[in-house]
């Protein structure tokens, strides 16, 4: 500050008791300098609280309340950002569309309440299964759910969809109106893609989305892929 004539001012925090942040300014005088420290603690305190208060409400919006994942419009924002990241680096992007097997016939039978409780066990489940913070599950709607698997294979696409299903089907929850298992199941379907100028981040919907229609078709819980 001496050599360059220009003020320092900056923040620090050093508990003294009540006090707990404390701003120091230090300004250049014509044969010497002038150092202030004052406390700032209460006003620093409310602006620790805003912000943890504005993370909170990002958090929120982009958490489904029920399951506590990722909501819809997370996905979609995440997906976005992810598909532009790889039609740089021209890596793999893998999709898991992943539905509860008759779980309307469960809702009717069991009644809304146990239906909230299994499609949160059932995120909970996947959730548990995706480790990487570069993943995201998701809440795609109704008892529908979503995993993004960045820099992945088909492969390991399936690895991670085979997890998924043996996980749910340890929980051995009743499903008394199934007629493929007296337990819940899943319908997955696996989708990847390098992105190019000719496809976007619907195409890999899509894709997962047909793969998952499959699934049912072929007599529920079960796994299908979507590569062409």
């Amino acid at each position: 500050m001496v050599e360059s004539g220009e003020s320092l001012q900056t923040d620090f925090y050093h508990p003294l008791g009540e006090t707990s942040w404390l701003q120091f300014v230090a300004v250049k005088l014509e044969d010497g300098f002038a150092l202030t420290i004052r406390d700032i603690t209460p006003s620093k305190k409310f602006e620790i609280q805003l912000q943890e208060g504005n993370r909170q409400l990002q958090l929120m919006a982009n958490l489904d309340g029920l399951t506590q994942v990722a909501n819809r419009r997370c996905f979609n924002d995440y997906l976005e950002k992810e598909w532009k990241k790889h039609l740089q680096q021209q890596n793999p992007i893998t999709l898991i569309m992943i539905d509860i097997d008759y779980f309307k016939l469960y809702n009717d039978f069991y009644g809304h309440q146990k239906g909230d409780d299994c499609i949160y066990r059932v995120a909970q489940g996947i959730a548990m299964i995706i480790k990487r913070p570069s993943d995201l599950v998701a809440r795609y709607g109704g008892e529908e759910f979503v995993v993004i698997l960045p820099n992945t294979k088909i492969e390991g696409g399936l690895m991670v969809a085979d997890l998924i299903q043996s996980t749910i089907s340890s929980f051995s929850i009743p499903h008394e109106k199934s007629t493929v298992n007296p337990y819940v199941t899943l319908s997955m379907g696996v989708s990847c893609l390098i992105p190019d100028g000719k496809k976007t981040s619907k195409d890999l919907i899509s894709k997962a989305d047909k793969a998952l229609y499959k699934a049912k078709n072929q007599g529920r819980n079960r796994i299908i892929k979507e590569e062409k």
